[in-house]
């Protein structure tokens, strides 16, 4: 048997990943299959296709992180993490479906036309969550601030439109003047 390139690409998302596999030069890949995103299902499936060739992956930078990309670099396969900006799109091409998708990742993959980037340790992933959580919990203090300094949300009082209800930091509740200094 001649062991070929096996160029696969992958749609991941959070429950399921779309896996679509092209051999060597051939014009047309297998049908696109779908399989739970767990690594048990996702070790069991990269090793079949190791037994018939090597195997380079690829998939979309997303939401999910990079445990995928992880999984396989363990496993000694070849894989790329993809930029969704750097990806060829082409006119008219407005379609998307997860099977669509991973099978445009391994056409264009095996063409050498996507372009990868690098990945972060599992460190440094852990340390961009942990300032993209101290940015949000810094907005939303700054977010309260600003409400509170502002009339702290008061409403038009009922007798005129024009007038405001005091809302004056000696009238504010002591707790709340605390937090404010």
């Amino acid at each position: 048997m001649k062991r070929t390139t096996l160029w696969v690409g992958l749609d991941v998302h959070k429950e399921s990943i779309s896996v679509a596999v092209f051999e060597g030069a051939r014009a047309q890949g297998r049908p696109a299959v779908t399989v739970p995103n767990e690594p048990i299902h996702i070790r069991k499936l990269f090793s079949r296709l190791q037994k018939e060739g090597a195997v380079r992956a690829c998939y979309e930078a997303g939401s999910c992180g990079y445990e995928v990309y992880r999984q396989l670099a363990a496993m000694g396969i070849d894989c790329d993490v993809v930029a969704p900006g750097l990806i060829p799109v082409r006119v008219g091409d407005r379609v998307k479906t997860d099977r669509r998708d991973a099978e445009k990742l391994a056409r264009l993959l095996r063409a050498g036309e996507l372009t990868s980037i690098r990945v972060p340790s599992a460190a440094e992933e852990a340390l961009r969550d942990l300032i993209r959580c101290r940015e949000d919990a810094r907005e939303d203090v700054l977010r309260q601030r600003h409400h509170w300094r502002t009339g702290c949300g008061c409403a038009l009082s009922a007798s005129t439109s024009r007038s405001r209800r005091s809302c004056s930091p000696s009238t504010w509740p002591r707790w709340r003047r605390h937090w404010r200094a």
